[in-house]
């Protein structure tokens, strides 16, 4: 493990902040938003176990950072606990009431990103009591509390997040003439006289603490079978949309098992389909086939890139719904496929069939307990505030995953009646021997699996500490031969790609190149934790 906790910052990869990693032994947590980890600490500090810290954090955050998360997104987990793993996909599918057919009979042709079309079964607060009832220790209500506290009394807004905000007003105001009347509850709940808050303004969400209350009261049965469900399908039904109650009173989260692939003597961790994240499992297993230790810094991004865009145009072009794949996970995480891909990989730039990547609004946390218990938490509502669709009353911001169904009978993610879609957040960990590393995530739709694989290099290749290896600049496959590389990459590796035939460009640091959190714990049991400069986030511990 001393590999993984190196002080060391290298020379290739310069860290702005040169933060140093967190360290503690208790426990600790870490996420995006101060207040949020706090909370979860608080939990800690109740008797609660990482899993509670995980359940009242991500809660928190639907209050704190609601531009990237809400009380009607979609969840994935991965637990180790009691020395096993264990994974949660608390995505939920269409409604049964839809289908491709409608939509083309509405003169629809494709998946549109805002309005009720787009809205999926919401899965966070089912996944939240889930994780609770077979991991938590302290009881359901109490893990709310802390998001009940802020939504009532006020949150001090962060700048990352006031950005955001404003965003999303500013791309609202300009679609509310091709949506009449859909952003009028979002404006009322997250605007003051359609004005989003600064950084440093307090906020009160009042109609979020109702609703997370009743949540809490009622270990998330309220949200699927009681008068919350009667509000979100009341609104759907008198708007145009698909989902009905039945769709809710019919959902629950599916309990995984965890796949992963052998790295360099570490053992890395994804959640199967619907999600994205066997891309960076593949990825990593076609990089592996390359004699990497004897290879400059330079070439080995070049053959990062090559990986990822390999495994992105397949898995592009095979995930979906686990019920609905049609090629078999063994396969695309096995030897064969590895040496496959990496057979077609040169010194020189390739040129996958071109994919669009669209950007995405995620938050990610991390928590672990001096019991052993560890949690990789992620949750979503996909592009910022998602569908821009607010229950009236209820603070309920709904997701629009839908936006990535087909149309077209031919593809993998067709759309089709309780199907669910083609996910980007992912939660990953590491082990090694049959004990647990820890808990890593990358935020930031399909930045999400090329985070995971350069974080997962930068600490096992490179000697990186958690914080360091989330500092390191990160480069970013677009499509085709096109990358972005964020600003403070090396020169030489810059100069390199460009004469390996890629279309360099270069960005500030910004989400586009994802947000992550990273804690582990070495063999003495101690922990290291590191969070991204690329948002507000902060390590709490004890």
């Amino acid at each position: 493990m001393t590999n993984m906790i190196s002080s060391q910052v290298l020379q290739e990869y310069p860290s702005e902040s040169r933060r140093t990693v967190s360290v503690a032994r208790n426990g600790m947590v870490a996420t995006s938003q101060h207040i949020a980890a706090q909370a979860g600490l608080e939990i800690l500090k109740m008797g609660g176990n990482a899993v509670d810290a995980a359940v009242a954090t991500a809660a928190c955050l639907t209050v704190v950072e609601p531009t990237s998360n809400g009380i009607g997104s979609d969840a994935f987990a991965i637990i180790w606990h009691n020395n096993e793993i264990y994974g949660l996909n608390a995505s939920g599918p269409a409604p049964m009431g839809i289908s491709a057919e409608k939509l083309a009979a509405d003169g629809i042709s494709e998946m549109p990103k805002l309005g009720w079309t787009p809205v999926t079964v919401p899965g966070t607060p089912a996944g939240w009591a889930a994780l609770g009832s077979r991991f938590g220790k302290l009881p359901f209500e109490e893990l709310m509390k802390p998001a009940v506290r802020y939504a009532e009394e006020g949150f001090g807004v962060t700048p990352v997040t006031a950005y955001y905000w404003e965003r999303t007003a500013e791309i609202y105001s300009r679609e509310r003439n091709n949506f009449p009347g859909l952003f009028d509850e979002w404006f009322r709940v997250f605007t003051k006289n359609g004005v989003t808050p600064k950084a440093g303004d307090v906020w009160k969400l009042p109609d979020h603490a109702k609703t997370l209350s009743e949540i809490g009261k009622t270990g998330s049965a309220a949200f699927y079978s009681g008068k919350l469900a009667e509000a979100i399908t009341s609104a759907s039904a008198g708007n145009g949309g698909y989902l009905r109650k039945e769709d809710l009173s019919n959902y629950s989260p599916e309990w995984v098992k965890p796949v992963s692939v052998d790295y360099n003597g570490y053992t890395v961790w994804e959640i199967p389909p619907n999600g994205q994240g066997i891309i960076a499992l593949m990825a990593l297993g076609i990089a592996k086939e390359f004699d990497l230790e004897n290879m400059t810094r330079n070439q080995i991004v070049h053959i990062q890139v090559e990986a990822m865009k390999a495994a992105f145009t397949d898995g592009l072009a095979h995930i979906t719904d686990s019920e609905h794949m049609k090629y078999p996970l063994k396969y695309l995480l096995g030897d064969s496929y590895a040496k496959l891909r990496s057979s077609k990989i040169s010194l020189q730039a390739g040129n996958p069939k071109p994919v669009q990547l669209p950007q995405g609004g995620t938050v990610y946390l991390a928590a672990a307990d001096s019991g052993g218990t560890m949690i990789s938490f992620i949750q979503s509502n996909y592009m910022g505030f998602g569908s821009g669709v607010v229950v009236p009353g209820t603070g309920v911001a709904l997701q629009n995953r839908g936006h990535t169904f087909s149309l077209d009978a031919s593809h993998t993610n067709y759309l089709q009646p309780g199907k669910r879609t083609y996910h980007t957040i992912i939660p990953g960990f590491l082990s090694k021997a049959g004990e647990a590393v820890g808990s890593f995530g990358v935020m930031g739709g399909f930045m999400q699996p090329q985070g995971h694989m350069q974080v997962v290099m930068n600490m096992i290749n490179f000697s990186m500490n958690p914080q360091a290896a989330l500092d390191a600049p990160r480069w970013q496959w677009i499509e085709g031969k096109k990358i972005m590389l964020e600003k403070g990459f090396n020169h030489d590796i810059m100069e390199h790609l460009a004469h390996s035939g890629h279309e360099v460009e270069v960005h500030d640091k910004g989400s586009s190149f994802g947000r992550g959190q990273i804690i582990i714990k070495n063999q003495e049991n101690t922990f290291f934790g590191g969070t991204d400069p690329r948002a507000d986030g902060a390590v709490c511990s004890w």
